[in-house]
């Protein structure tokens, strides 16, 4: 039986008549308010003087409409004349209904569609920043790349985890400071020359508008990756650059909704090929340090540390790489908005000249605490704790899926996501969009798979190759994902008796 409850219909009710008076008092209001000023214009004196300050004036007029003598046309028919004004208003009205009232405070949801982590207090992590203090000079613009001492910090980050003993360092140079990662990556598109620019499915939503937004880019599907568990070899890739005479190349890594990561000599490989065939590589490396090692099914460790092309760069001016990150996922302030590019240093004066009219700069305040966010030891102690609860969260999801018959091809190697293929259940939860449409019966909130295929001017037609599939997030709190978990296992279960 569904979970749905009489405590749920009351609520639903209730929720429904506090909606329809709050409606019709705006309503009111706005007829008092044109009624008002009406009057003022053409010197009538009933808007001002029927009741205090002409408040009962929408209630006249209720009445005078209520009380006019009908006038019906002698052809027409008297039922469909009265019936149709009230057929056109129900639909309006009732389409309220399929709304579901979701708070994200509400413990009685899970959002397993989220796309960020949680953001509170983890063992082992740091405390979280409850209060950010904002000096006099902040309160003005900052520079459109982005604070000197951030970028600073954020170059030195970098050198410290993946370029010790490298000759060619991260400079301030290097880097570029933005309000999130959409910004960065529409700075970057705005930045391309005329350019073939190669990309995969499944992949980052976003991407199909980046893809669409400018002309200058001329989107190339590289591969759809589900049929090769959601990877391309290195040889395979290199081919696809020279056939299709790619100039760049765009890709999630980890990978958003996959959790597939390209890493070590497989990583160096993909640099290689854009350093070669003179390929700029833009990676979106949000998800770097949810990284975990699996060697048994449904089982993972965490990672021994972060996954970034930083590491495998020879020359940071040279090599036509540029890779995002930020504090929206592995450090957990999404709120914030403190991304950062690193590149060449043509590349990086190319995106802020863009940032001078799209963006015009990220705030002052923000920047200043993310300085303090990177501070190393602080800065590995909040990331190792995020490997370590996450890996037991993406253990749990993984099992408790799988055992009710979600099937996944690869499990997932990094990100907060498990991309599971439900194209074999019943239906209608063979489809992601009606297993979308049953969990929110359920209280549980899911990302269909066909959000994720990529399609750059929709020029590809038909049904999404990805139709079966279902991106499920573990982002959530340890109790709020096991609720929800639970309450998509028993759906399944539910549906197939």
């Amino acid at each position: 039986m569904s979970d749905v409850t009489f405590k749920d219909v009351w609520q639903n009710a209730l929720e429904l008549f506090v909606l329809f008076n709050v409606l019709a008092v705006a309503a009111l209001s706005l007829v008092w308010m044109e009624r008002k000023q009406l009057g003022r214009m053409q010197g009538r004196v009933g808007p001002t003087r029927v009741g205090p300050f002409g408040l009962l004036q929408p209630l006249a007029d209720g009445l005078k409409l209520l009380t006019k003598e009908d006038v019906i046309p002698g052809s027409s028919q008297r039922l469909l004349f009265f019936v149709a004004p009230i057929l056109v208003f129900l639909p309006a009205f009732v389409v309220w209904v399929t709304i579901p009232f979701y708070s994200a405070e509400d413990a009685d949801w899970s959002n397993l569609g989220q796309g960020q982590p949680e953001v509170g207090e983890l063992p082992g992590a740091p405390p979280r920043y409850d209060q950010i203090q904002i000096p006099v000079g902040d309160n003005a613009y900052g520079p459109v790349e982005g604070l000197p001492e951030l970028r600073e910090t954020v170059a030195a980050h970098y050198n410290r985890l993946y370029r010790r003993g490298m000759k060619s360092q991260y400079g301030v140079q290097n880097v570029v400071i933005a309000a999130g990662g959409r910004t960065l990556l529409t700075r970057a598109g705005a930045a391309l020359n005329d350019v073939r620019l190669g990309y995969f499915i499944p992949d980052y939503t976003a991407y199909e508008d980046l893809l669409s937004a400018f002309h200058r880019v001329t989107p190339v599907l590289v591969a759809n990756t589900t049929e090769n568990a959601f990877a391309i070899s290195p040889e395979s890739l290199a081919e696809r650059v020279k056939k299709e005479r790619l100039g760049a190349l765009l890709i999630s890594n980890p990978c958003n909704p996959t959790g597939r990561t390209i890493r070590g000599e497989e990583l160096a490989a993909w640099v290689e090929i854009a350093r070669k065939e003179n390929c700029t590589l833009l990676l979106d490396e949000f998800y770097s340090h949810y990284i975990y090692d699996s060697e048994d099914v449904g089982s993972a460790q965490a990672g021994e540390g972060p996954v970034s092309s930083a590491a495998f760069i020879e020359d940071v001016n040279a090599d036509q790489v540029i890779l995002f990150d930020g504090l929206t996922k592995c450090y957990r302030y999404p709120g914030w908005r403190v991304g950062w590019a690193l590149g060449p240093a043509d590349a990086m004066r190319n995106m802020t000249a863009a940032g001078s009219w799209i963006d015009g700069g990220p705030p002052r305040p923000t920047q200043r605490a993310a300085i303090e966010v990177l501070e190393p030891k602080r800065a590995d102690q909040e990331t190792g704790a995020v490997r370590r609860v996450f890996t037991e969260k993406r253990n749990l999801t993984v099992s408790i899926l799988r055992e009710a018959g979600v099937t996944f091809p690869r499990e997932p190697e990094g990100t907060f996501y498990a991309f599971g293929f439900v194209g074999h259940l019943p239906p209608p939860l063979n489809d992601g969009v009606a297993f979308f449409h049953e969990a929110l019966k359920r209280r549980v909130l899911t990302v269909p798979g066909e959000y994720f295929d990529v399609n750059p001017h929709k020029e590809r037609p038909g049904p999404s190759p990805l139709s079966g599939w279902v991106r499920f997030s573990f982002g959530p709190p340890m109790e709020n994902l096991t609720q929800g978990l639970e309450r998509l296992a028993a759906m399944i279960s539910e549906l197939r008796s």
